[in-house]
């Protein structure tokens, strides 16, 4: 098992990487005021998981909530659903609330731990690539608004994640490549060194080789580790994150939660974002093709949906968070392992960028 730590003074906390850890009590233990605890999970990962959880549980008053899957299960109405649950069960302000699944149940469960008695603690047991790499660490938690994704949350950070590696064993092969979208953008925006190991094992990533699975979790945690460390809430580095976001979660929201995965519309929008930066003359149009080919090795989709018109999108663009006195804010590329927060980009390039890069029908 490997351990990293997220430091955030008083608040930091350990991130556990391995395979069959998610059965270990002692991994909960030291994290557990009291005696309460709230699982929240879907109804396809409980019947794989869940039982070893509720074993390391042993002892502690423990509720169960399971929820529907998919990112159609993100919002209010789940939320409410967690905190009625909460309160019908009179959990009390030392209680825990914990989250075993992907992102979507890191994300509502971890917004329920924020807002329920002003925060309780929470834990992340995320089941998928994309939560183990992204999503688990760094605190935001979430609900999407019908016009917006991720629109309705707070910063509110676990108190220790538990990434057990061997759940990526059932994960299907559509969530898997998504994962893999959220890893190469760390390589993009500031591992170059990654960014190569990646095109060097894209093979193994694909074929779930377990030690190249473990390298990519522990190499994008400690890269999400130390940019979430030096800016917790977003005010600056932490934005960089978001390559390709803008762009994809205006593709999730305009085709309908749940049509496009987050990792497969973020890898269409990193090509784009890449595509406006070459016509902005900061980044290399082979950079972008050796960008998109890795991509497209990793099973991932590299422009956006025929059915999303260029002005749907704008549009859908323009309610981003990063959006600052009306201005609209991306993040572009200036090379493999460089990016920069921008609202100085070339608003005709970014309609160019829009109209252009698309897939010819679907």
């Amino acid at each position: 098992m490997r351990t990293l730590t997220l430091d955030l003074g008083r608040r930091s906390y350990p991130i556990f990487i391995g395979r069959d850890v998610l059965a270990r009590r002692d991994l909960y233990s030291p994290y557990l005021d009291g005696a309460q605890v709230l699982v929240v999970t879907n109804e396809v990962v409980a019947p794989l998981y869940l039982d070893a959880v509720l074993a390391a549980l042993d002892g502690y008053d423990v509720n169960v909530q399971v929820i529907p899957d998919g990112e159609q299960t993100k919002t209010l109405a789940t939320f409410q659903s967690l905190l009625d649950t909460a309160v019908s069960r009179r959990m009390a302000r030392d209680s825990a609330i914990i989250a075993l699944g992907g992102g979507v149940v890191g994300d509502v469960a971890g917004f329920a731990a924020a807002c329920f008695q002003r925060g309780v603690r929470f834990v992340q047991i995320p089941t998928t690539l994309l939560a183990q790499v992204d999503s688990s660490v760094g605190g935001k938690t979430a609900v999407n608004h019908p016009g917006a994704k991720n629109m309705i949350g707070a910063f509110h950070q676990p108190v220790c994640v538990i990434a057990d590696t061997a759940t990526l064993d059932t994960l299907p092969e559509r969530e898997l490549a998504a994962g893999l979208a959220e890893v190469v953008k760390y390589g993009l925006i500031r591992d170059p060194e990654f960014f190569a190991w990646i095109e060097r094992n894209a093979n193994a990533l694909r074929g779930r080789d377990p030690e190249a699975l473990a390298y990519a979790v522990e190499r994008s945690c400690r890269n999400k580790a130390q940019v979430v460390g030096e800016d917790e809430r977003e005010s600056g580095a932490r934005a960089l994150l978001n390559l390709g976001h803008t762009f994809g979660h205006a593709i999730e929201a305009g085709l309908g939660y749940g049509q496009w995965l987050h990792g497969e519309a973020v890898a269409a929008g990193m090509c784009m974002a890449g595509d406006l930066s070459v016509r902005m003359g900061w980044f290399d149009a082979a950079e972008l093709d050796r960008t998109c080919d890795l991509l497209s090795r990793l099973g991932l989709p590299t422009r956006a949906p025929a059915a999303l018109s260029a002005a749907a999108m704008r549009e859908l663009m323009g309610f981003d968070k990063k959006v600052r006195g009306g201005r609209l804010r991306l993040v572009l590329l200036r090379g493999i392992g460089a990016a920069e927060l921008t609202a100085t980009f070339d608003a005709a390039a970014l309609d160019e960028t829009l109209a252009s890069w698309r897939q010819e029908k679907g």
